[in-house]
């Protein structure tokens, strides 16, 4: 199994490079949903991917089901409106929960002490990224259930040739963008990796690789939030939670809020992908030595220098 991780390809392109490497030869299926309304501007990437791109355009997919299939389309709109409340309580739950953790950490108390409270704060974060993540579940059980995809004839055209054009593929590359939309529309087509297709995929691609896809900006309009976690990821790039634009979108200098962060997703390594970062997974998904990672202590090693 090949899998390349990549930071944003904005500033440094290396995703030709990538490509090469992986898949010498052959058709690239490229996944720019992410993108939406500009999804079809692929001038740039035709010539990084040296006129190999075959472009699956899920974004425009998506626009024709929602077009051509009036009950799925109602279903859609319905799930979205769950989805944004679902997504206010939790982040009214999670920001409270966080707050208390590092009120805590930042009080002068006994070593002990200090140490229990973070354990018990962070075991009740954990517990309510948990709980949003099942109730994310239920959500799209009942969309499922509302409007079967089976059912739907543009949805299982559209699927099938999506599995045609990937089928064909020598790799697959998965651009960035908006993550949500990205991970609808692979989820809707069911937009298939084999073991045996190389994928690379950079920033919000990247995110969707992953098991559990996380959102974080420390520097946005409404100031520090805390990271939140989105949706489930397709799991090819397993114990990973996948941060582009990091030194960006993290307070970066601030160990106490890090090791929260890591304390948290303690099943996955915090994995830096800023403007030029190149991480190849092992057969199993395993991290190279020389990826950047976020160590326990709140501060940013390779991975080597972690062990």
């Amino acid at each position: 199994m090949k899998t390349v991780l990549l930071g944003p390809q904005r500033f440094r392109t290396t995703v030709g490079a990538a490509i090469r490497t992986v898949a010498p030869e052959g058709p690239i299926a490229t996944v720019t949903a992410g993108w939406r309304d500009r999804e079809g501007e692929t001038t740039e990437l035709d010539a990084t991917l040296e006129g190999r791109g075959r472009h699956l355009l899920l974004y425009g997919r998506l626009n024709d089901v929602l077009d051509s299939d009036q009950p799925f389309a109602m279903a859609a709109l319905a799930h979205r409106d769950a989805l944004d409340e679902l997504a206010g309580i939790y982040s009214l739950r999670l920001q409270r929960a966080l707050d208390s953790v590092y009120a805590v950490q930042r009080r002068s108390v006994r070593t002990d002490l200090a140490a229990s409270a973070l354990t018990d704060g962070v075991r009740v974060v954990q517990s309510i990224d948990q709980w949003y993540l099942e109730a994310v579940d239920q959500l799209y059980g009942e969309l499922r259930a509302a409007a079967p995809p089976e059912e739907s004839e543009p949805i299982q055209r559209h699927r099938a040739e999506v599995a045609e054009a990937v089928g064909e593929a020598s790799a697959m590359a998965i651009a960035g963008g908006h993550v949500g939309m990205l991970l609808n529309c692979l989820k809707l087509f069911v937009v298939d990796l084999p073991t045996q297709l190389p994928v690379v995929a950079w920033s919000a691609g990247a995110m969707s690789l992953t098991e559990r896809v996380v959102l974080y900006n420390d520097r946005g309009p409404s100031g520090v939030i805390g990271s939140e976690v989105w949706d489930r990821g397709l799991g090819r790039a397993p114990r990973i939670v996948a941060m582009p634009h990091a030194r960006r979108r993290l307070q970066m200098n601030d160990p106490s809020v890090l090791r929260v962060l890591v304390r948290r997703f303690g099943d996955a390594r915090c994995l830096l992908l800023d403007d030029g970062a190149t991480v190849s997974l092992g057969p199993n998904g395993e991290l190279p030595a020389e990826a950047r990672i976020i160590s326990d202590d709140g501060l940013v090693h390779t991975l080597q220098e972690n062990s």
